[in-house]
């Protein structure tokens, strides 16, 4: 396994729509490295999730996985999950605006709108299809993680742009408790 780089904002890779898997591709060598690379490359940089196009990868695979995170004390563990071409539904009208961060724009912080509940269905590593209904904090980086493979990123999403702060200031005034 290797870690990878991780694509930067301004980097065009981070603005184009990933490509689908095809279905017979998924148990591909290439892609089980690719997966493995990304849940190596995600754990190193202790994010709480990871998308190909975040690694200049254009594919349709996002990885998300949280146990004891020293940002996110108060929120319980996510499973490693993976999912190949996802796509989400939206199960409840409730919005929960809340901090997010990313990994390609890694000093920054800012409130994003998302919705509380969702569906998402895809395919594991295995190729076998998947649906999975979430809420709070595991549905939030799943649709932000969505996100990328349709080429947006937190900042597109944001509704106040009074909040967006520099990650050493986010840390002394915001993220306490």
């Amino acid at each position: 396994m290797s870690i990878l780089k991780v694509a930067r904002l301004g980097h065009p890779v981070l603005r184009a729509l990933a490509e689908a898997i095809p279905l017979e591709e998924i148990e591909s060598a290439v892609v089980q490295k690719l997966i493995d690379d990304m849940v190596e490359t995600m754990r190193e940089y202790e994010g709480v999730g990871l998308a190909a196009p975040q690694v200049h990868e254009s594919k349709q695979i996002i990885v998300v996985e949280m146990q004891a995170h020293p940002r996110h004390l108060n929120i319980t563990g996510i499973p490693l999950t993976i999912l190949i071409n996802p796509t989400i539904t939206s199960l409840s009208l409730e919005i929960e605006e809340d901090w997010e961060g990313c990994l390609s724009i890694n000093d920054l912080r800012g409130k994003v709108p998302r919705s509380r509940r969702v569906s998402v269905k895809g395919y594991d590593r295995k190729g076998k299809e998947v649906k999975l209904d979430i809420e709070n904090f595991f549905a939030r980086v799943v649709q932000h993680e969505v996100d990328h493979l349709l080429g947006k990123i937190f900042l597109d999403r944001m509704s106040d742009f009074s909040t967006l702060t520099h990650l050493s200031e986010y840390n002394r005034y915001w993220n306490v408790g």
